[in-house]
């Protein structure tokens, strides 16, 4: 089983934390992380692109010079999509990027991702998290006393109101409720940072 170090907000390695090895201790699937990643990045995107195709552009009812004897290449209409400001060929109309992806691959991608962090040792598990305002040069603290720079996700059991107000200023810094995780917000920051007891439920709920 997976073995974490515990530390508390003062950055001291206080013991450790065991793991669960069916959650964090996943072999790598590269293709179950690609099936789900594309569905939700798929679903982040709005499909209201559109271009007009000759029947919607306004004007060239007539055609434009007669069939035969000018010497130039037959016209129907002005709005064809060879002539500037005609219509455009094959071009985006709306639709649904929507990929459809099953449940279990994309529990199991979740056990992946959180794995993947484990052995990269980017899993930053504290005692406990308590702070006793809502100023950001709390937060900023814990994160320096860690060790953890770059691209963060703070993982919280439920609504934190002083931890939401102290991170959301913080560029770098994401912070969600661990039911909200996707796999993407995983794999796409540099350390996961939790408490003891949000990994706990974690297994809990990926164990089921």
């Amino acid at each position: 089983m997976p073995k974490v170090a515990l530390f508390n907000q003062a950055g001291q390695n206080i013991g450790e934390v065991v793991l669960a090895d069916a959650v964090f201790g996943v072999e790598p699937n590269q293709q179950v992380i690609y099936d789900v990643i594309k569905s939700q990045r798929g679903a982040m995107r709005q499909g209201t692109h559109s271009t007009k195709t000759r029947t919607e552009v306004s004007g060239g009812g007539r055609k434009p010079y007669r069939q035969k004897g000018t010497g130039n290449a037959r016209q129907g209409s002005i709005r064809a999509s060879q002539w500037v400001g005609g219509g455009v060929a094959f071009g985006p109309k709306p639709r649904s990027y929507d990929y459809k992806v099953n449940r279990k691959i994309r529990r199991l991608a979740l056990r992946i991702a959180y794995s993947s962090k484990v052995n990269e040792s980017k899993f930053v598990v504290l005692d406990s998290l308590t702070l006793e305002s809502f100023k950001t040069k709390g937060m900023v603290e814990i994160f320096n006393n860690l060790k953890v720079e770059g691209k963060i996700m703070l993982l919280v059991e439920g609504q934190n109101e002083f931890v939401e107000i102290a991170t959301r200023n913080l560029p770098n810094v994401q912070t969600a409720v661990y039911e909200h995780a996707s796999v993407y917000d995983i794999l796409n920051t540099n350390f996961v940072v939790l408490t003891e007891a949000t990994a706990k439920k974690i297994e809990e709920g990926l164990l089921v």
